[in-house]
């Protein structure tokens, strides 16, 4: 069999297309992910055993059973249950944004757990409402020691994104897909979609190892 890579060169436009929607999806995943991340990360270690309940079943549902399944979910059955109609788009967004929640809530909980106690201790004899300690000094902290996690989180969801091509999405992968079909050359256009991906995920893995060293000696100072 002998390859020919220079037929990709007529689908230049629709893998740049395709690689757009990835990114842009993925955006808006770790956006909505992050803040729902950080909201239920809250409930998981509030006060309410009834509110940490609830918290912990999400979080357990949405991180044991695959991401396919649950977008194949929202996808069919969740339009029949509502009686709406979902696009493609929508259903994405909403399977990668719960996904990235659960996930990103561990994050979350375990880098509030490790805020020290003084710094709460502070906040309560400083008198300041529970929202300014959340947001002026919780969050801050939070965020910080938990940056190395949440960009693995992040490089994880970018990866993950292909499984919205199953649902139709014009995507990376849905594009090469197409491609693949059209051209009968397979080999070719599933070994380029696969070097995109890997030439956005591994820069961005370097980078995690090197933000964390230096989180690291920032908290060791």
């Amino acid at each position: 069999m002998s390859l020919d890579f220079s037929v990709l060169l007529r689908f230049q436009e629709a893998l740049a297309l395709g690689l757009w929607t990835t990114v842009k999806l993925t955006l808006i995943c770790i956006v909505l992910g992050c803040s729902l991340g950080f909201l239920v990360g809250l409930a998981r270690t509030a006060p309410n055993a009834i509110v940490r309940g609830i918290a912990s079943v999400y979080v357990e549902f949405f991180r044991g059973t695959p991401v396919l399944i649950q977008l194949f979910w929202i996808f069919f059955c969740l339009p029949l249950i509502l009686g709406i109609e979902l696009s493609n788009l929508a259903s994405g967004v909403i399977a990668l944004t719960l996904y990235m929640g659960a996930i990103t809530s561990e994050t979350f909980r375990a880098s509030l757990k490790s805020v020290g106690r003084e710094q709460m201790d502070a906040c309560i004899a400083l008198g300041l409402p529970r929202r300014v300690q959340v947001m002026n000094v919780i969050l801050p902290l939070a965020v910080l020691r938990a940056v190395p996690t949440l960009l693995s989180n992040c490089v994880s969801l970018f990866k993950e994104s292909a499984l919205v091509s199953a649902v139709g999405m014009a995507d990376l992968m849905f594009v090469g897909q197409n491609i693949s079909n059209n051209t009968a050359r397979p080999v070719e256009v599933l070994t380029v979609v696969a070097l995109i991906y890997f030439a956005i995920a591994f820069p961005l893995t370097r980078a995690v190892t090197l933000v964390e060293g230096r989180i690291l000696k920032k908290l060791a100072i």
